[in-house]
């Protein structure tokens, strides 16, 4: 995602189309991941989805080397996206029932810091090849990814789930729920100012001038200190509600997000705004996920993952990606930085009026 943009942009598309095209991988995860959440409910095969999953989305991203209109790849980004959208949240489901049936919730950021460390790999090795090799380099260490994360499908630990009739319940209550109502959009607030990130921080930085290699060491800032919350976020949650841990990393995307834009030229800012990931994704993340797996358990679990990726990260996210590649165009990028602060700022009293629950006992 750090690069994505930039590959597009060197096939000179304006920001509009960018946004438009980057948005599709948010756009798809509002449909794609509730269909196979709800297929791999029913089933509780998880892993064998996964591999579906994983599948698809490497032979469709073999097209984008076909591909250099925004027609074509409007359309394979569009199916790739539609399977790769689902991956996630079915292997959040797996990991919170490997851990629950073994009574080891607090164990979840230690787990998911291991993506964080990918993603650093990535970012460092990815910014130094398209220095080196171009922008279109990028395509033939994504397909390598994606092929990767198909094989490795193929190891994951199996955790089937057998859920009884008598257990079976509706999932329309628990969405009717003020209070999952007031997390859902809380978090698409704050998801649609990292939708802007996700899409345009990239070219905002290399617009600067920026180098590749420095803007891959600006991301790679973010997900160190992104690593270190979550080692850390056991004992956070020992001591704090998952709804005050919330509430302490909006704040922090508003601050973050005010900075990038206002002092982008300064590169201990931007340091600065990096180290601010670690609330920003990172106890953001654990705790709202968390939070879901207590409103939507046992048979809901996959479904209440997917729902959560599709409102915040696919609806929340698209608002972020479209609505920044419009004002960016008319605005300017510094602008639309600064004022993508009001997002998580609203979202900030949504949260702080709207959510009662004090949920904290399982991780003592």
């Amino acid at each position: 995602m750090p690069y994505w943009g930039i590959y597009l942009k060197s096939l000179s598309f304006n920001a509009l189309q960018i946004g438009a095209l980057l948005s599709l991988f948010q756009i798809s995860r509002i449909f794609a991941p509730n269909v196979l959440g709800w297929v791999a409910d029913q089933s509780g095969e998880y892993i064998k989805w996964i591999k579906i999953s994983s599948f698809f989305g490497f032979i469709i991203f073999m097209g984008i080397f076909w591909s250099n209109t925004f027609v074509n790849i409007f359309v394979v980004m569009m199916a790739m996206s539609i399977f790769t959208s689902s991956t996630l949240p079915l292997a959040e489901s797996l990991t919170l029932a490997h851990l629950k049936a073994n009574k080891a919730d607090s164990k979840y950021s230690h787990i998911r810091l291991w993506g964080s460390i990918g993603f650093i790999v990535a970012a460092l090795s990815l910014g130094v090849v398209i220095d080196s090799y171009g922008e279109r380099s990028l395509i033939y260490a994504l397909l390598i990814t994606q092929l990767v994360i198909f094989f490795l499908a193929f190891i994951l630990p199996e955790k089937k789930i057998n859920f009884t009739k008598f257990n079976k319940r509706s999932i329309w209550p628990i969405l009717k729920k003020r209070e999952v109502i007031v997390l859902l959009l809380s978090c698409a607030l704050m998801v649609s100012s990292h939708g802007l990130l996700y899409n345009f921080y990239s070219i905002f930085l290399e617009d600067q001038g920026y180098s590749g290699a420095t803007i891959g060491l600006l991301w790679s800032v973010g997900v160190v200190f992104e690593i270190l919350i979550f080692l850390l976020m056991p004992k956070i949650l020992s001591k704090f509600t998952l709804k005050s841990v919330l509430l302490i990393s909006i704040a922090f995307a508003v601050l973050r997000f005010f900075l990038i834009g206002a002092y982008v030229d300064s590169i201990l800012i931007l340091i600065a705004a990096q180290i601010m990931h670690a609330a920003t994704f990172g106890s953001f993340h654990v705790a709202s996920i968390q939070l879901i797996a207590h409103f939507f358990y046992n048979e809901h679990q996959a479904r209440g993952q997917s729902l959560y990726n599709s409102i915040t990260y696919g609806v929340g996210g698209a608002i972020g990606g479209l609505g920044g590649g419009y004002m960016i165009e008319y605005s300017g990028m510094e602008n639309t930085f600064m004022l993508s602060a009001v997002l998580p700022f609203v979202g900030f009293f949504v949260l702080l009026l709207g959510l009662k629950t004090k949920f904290k006992a399982e991780f003592k």
